[in-house]
């Protein structure tokens, strides 16, 4: 792999999903019966969706994946392509890979069950050599031996670390979890995400703890907007009220317009108006379908109520 001649704008590091989104359900899916939904769609999904959000908004971004044989494979591959994503970062293996999520798409929320073939993929500082990005975007979060070395190098190369949490089954006291927050940058996890992690029992508890680690806190909080805390000053947005038709792709349509907001070098409240207009207007369509181009995002900007900073 080369080294890049110019720093690209962002690197996003993650796996693809094809998203099996069954949404309209007149009632919660319970075992032992059977539910129609009122709308099906198999989507790009997975780190897919912050790319291409950020690639509609107009940010150089690189993604690096893998990709194998299988529908899956080819169904989210063409979808990249039709989205005019830069296929530099793309990794081709000659059998499956199988990467795939059931959503089951709720109003308020959703649930998923997933399955993914398993694949090494590519270390980061690797990654990070060859594309030289001003913003690294994990889409989940790792651990384990290695990572907080990892992202520290990333870090003294002067790439800001963006990190999602993603429902990875760990809490603070799991190994090396609290080294490798102490790498990262921007946490942004949702709410359920961030009470799990930190075991507290409030939303402002949970990002007291995790701002003792991350200098950048994002807790997402669905229909409730969303706020961000920074050296102990929280600013607060509440969400655009939307006709919710999918919650699949908002919150990595949350993270492509934070993300956008630091390339573009807004201050923290207006970053987190834009991540807020993002993901509301994800809310609209099915995955990542309604994510908003840049004349997009400034009509939504001016849907957000003012931030507020306590």
């Amino acid at each position: 792999m080369g080294i890049s001649e110019v720093r690209r704008d962002v690197l996003v590091a993650g796996a693809y999903f094809a998203d099996l989104i069954f949404r309209g359900l007149p009632r919660t899916v319970a075992v032992g019966r059977e539910t129609f939904a009122g709308g099906f769609e198999m989507l790009p999904g997975g780190a897919f969706n912050p790319t291409v959000a950020l690639h509609r908004l107009g940010d150089d971004v690189v993604w690096a994946t893998d990709f194998g044989d299988d529908e899956f494979s080819r169904h989210v591959l063409a979808g990249a392509r039709a989205a005019g994503l830069d296929e530099s970062g793309f990794r081709h293996h000659p059998g499956p890979l199988r990467s795939v999520t059931v959503a089951l798409s709720y109003a308020a929320d959703r649930a998923m069950v997933s399955f993914q073939d398993p694949v090494t993929p590519r270390p980061v500082d690797e990654l990070v050599r060859a594309h030289r990005p001003n913003v690294l975007v994990l889409p989940e979060l790792r651990h384990g031996p290695g990572v907080a070395e990892t992202l520290r190098a990333v870090r003294d190369s002067g790439t800001l670390v963006f990190m999602d949490c993603q429902d990875v089954p760990v809490t603070l006291e799991t190994a090396t979890v609290r080294e490798v927050l102490g790498q990262v940058d921007v946490f942004a996890p949702n709410i359920d995400e961030a009470l799990r992690l930190t075991g507290a029992a409030t939303a402002d508890d949970a990002a007291t703890s995790l701002g003792e680690l991350v200098g950048t806190v994002l807790i997402k909080r669905g229909e409730q907007g969303a706020f961000a805390l920074r050296a102990g000053t929280r600013f607060t947005v509440p969400a655009v009220p939307v006709r919710v038709v999918d919650t699949t792709g908002s919150g990595d349509c949350f993270n492509a317009g934070f993300v956008h907001g630091v390339l573009a070098d807004w201050d923290l409240p207006r970053c987190l108006a834009a991540a807020v207009a993002c993901g509301s207007a994800a809310a609209t369509s099915p995955g990542s379908d309604g994510a908003l181009d840049a004349g997009e995002l400034s009509a939504w900007l001016a849907m957000v109520e003012p931030v507020s900073s306590t």
